[in-house]
C-alpha cells in the first residue's frame, strides 16, 4: 500500500504541472487583462506599460509561468489586480464553498444512495418507475432553472428561507446545497439502483440468504458494500466538480465562494485570481481521486495494491 501511494503521488506531479500549464495558457489567451483593468476607457501607453511591468505581464509567457510556479511552491498565489492577495480571497471563499460542497455531498450520499437501494431492491415496481421518472426530470432541468424556481417559491413567495445567503452557515446552505447536488443526486440514485439490481443476482448474495442471514444484514453488509464501488468513484470525482461548478448556484443565492470569485476573475480578466483558484481545484481533484482509489480496498477486501 505504501509503495502504491508513493507511486501515485509521484504520478500526480506531472499531471499537476501539465494541468496548471494548460490553465495558465488558456487564461492568458482570454484577452488583455490590462484593458479590463482600465475599464471602458483605454489606458494610455505609458500607464499600460507600467501596469504590465508591475504585474510581470511584459515578460514572455513561459517566464511568467515559471515565475508563477516558483512563487506557488512558497505559498504565494499572486496578487489580484485590485491589490488584494489571492490567498486572502481564498481564505474567505473556500470555507463557504467547502461547507456548500459538504451539504451537497451529504444529499448525494443520504438521499441518492437510499433511493438507489430502495429502487434496486424493487426493480420494475411502481416505486422504481416513479423514482426513475423523477431523476430523469431532475437531470433534464438545468441547474439555474431549479435554483431560480426554489428561490422564488421558498424564498420570495413562501418566505421559508432567505432568498440570498448572508453568512454562509450550514442552515443557510441547505437549499443551495440541494440545488448544487440535484443533478449529481439523480445520477447517484440511478447508479446505485443499477449496481444493486445487478449484484442482487450474484452468487454471494444467494449464499448469504441460503445461510439464513437477516435480510438487513445481507443488504448492508454484503450487497451494498460491493455495490458502492462505482458510486464512490462518481462521488469522488464529483467533489472537485461541485466546488468548481458552483458558479451558477453561488450567483443565484449570492454566495461569495469559489464560484463567485472565479466568475469575477473571468469577467474582469483577472488572471492571477482565476489561475490561483483553479490550481487549488486541480489539487482537490487529484487528492480526491487518490482517496477514492484507496477506499476501494476498504469496500472490497479482494482489491490489493502492489
Amino acid at each position: 500500500m505504501g509503495r502504491y501511494v508513493a507511486r501515485r503521488l509521484l504520478q500526480m506531479i506531472p499531471v499537476f504541472i501539465g494541468s496548471t500549464l494548460l490553465i495558465f495558457l488558456m487564461v492568458n489567451v482570454m484577452g488583455d487583462p490590462i484593458a479590463g483593468l482600465c475599464g471602458e476607457r483605454a489606458c494610455d501607453p505609458a500607464t499600460a506599460a507600467q501596469l504590465k511591468r508591475e504585474f510581470g505581464l511584459d515578460k514572455p509567457l513561459w517566464q511568467q509561468y515559471a515565475t508563477y510556479m516558483g512563487h506557488l511552491f512558497t505559498g504565494d498565489f499572486g496578487t489580484a489586480f485590485n491589490g488584494q492577495k489571492v490567498t486572502e480571497l481564498m481564505g474567505t471563499a473556500f470555507p463557504v464553498t467547502i461547507r456548500l460542497t459538504i451539504v451537497a455531498i451529504l444529499f448525494e450520499i443520504v438521499v441518492g444512495v437510499t433511493l438507489g437501494v430502495l429502487t434496486g431492491m424493487r426493480r420494475g415496481r411502481p416505486v422504481d418507475t416513479g423514482v426513475l421518472v423523477a431523476t430523469l426530470v431532475v437531470i433534464s432541468v438545468p441547474t439555474f432553472v431549479t435554483g431560480l424556481l426554489l428561490q422564488l417559491l421558498l424564498g420570495i413567495k413562501w418566505q421559508w428561507i432567505s432568498p440570498s445567503v448572508r453568512y454562509g452557515s450550514y442552515d443557510e446552505l441547505i437549499v443551495p446545497g440541494l440545488v448544487l447536488a440535484s443533478v449529481s443526486l439523480a445520477y447517484v440514485t440511478r447508479l446505485t439502483r443499477t449496481s444493486i439490481a445487478e449484484n442482487k443476482r450474484a452468487d454471494y448474495v444467494r449464499t448469504a440468504i441460503a445461510k439464513g442471514l437477516p435480510r438487513r444484514r445481507v443488504v448492508i453488509r454484503h450487497l451494498l458494500r460491493n455495490s458502492l464501488i462505482p458510486v464512490v468513484t462518481f462521488i469522488g470525482a464529483d467533489i472537485g466538480a461541485l466546488m468548481g461548478g458552483a458558479i451558477v448556484t453561488e450567483r443565484i443565492f449570492n454566495i461569495h465562494g469559489v464560484g463567485f470569485q472565479l466568475y469575477q476573475g473571468i469577467v474582469r480578466q483577472n488572471t492571477q485570481t482565476v489561475v490561483g483558484f483553479v490550481t487549488v481545484l486541480v489539487l482537490v481533484f487529484l487528492v480526491a481521486n487518490l482517496l477514492v482509489d484507496l477506499l476501494y480496498a476498504v469496500l472490497d477486501p479482494r482489491i490489493r495494491y502492489a
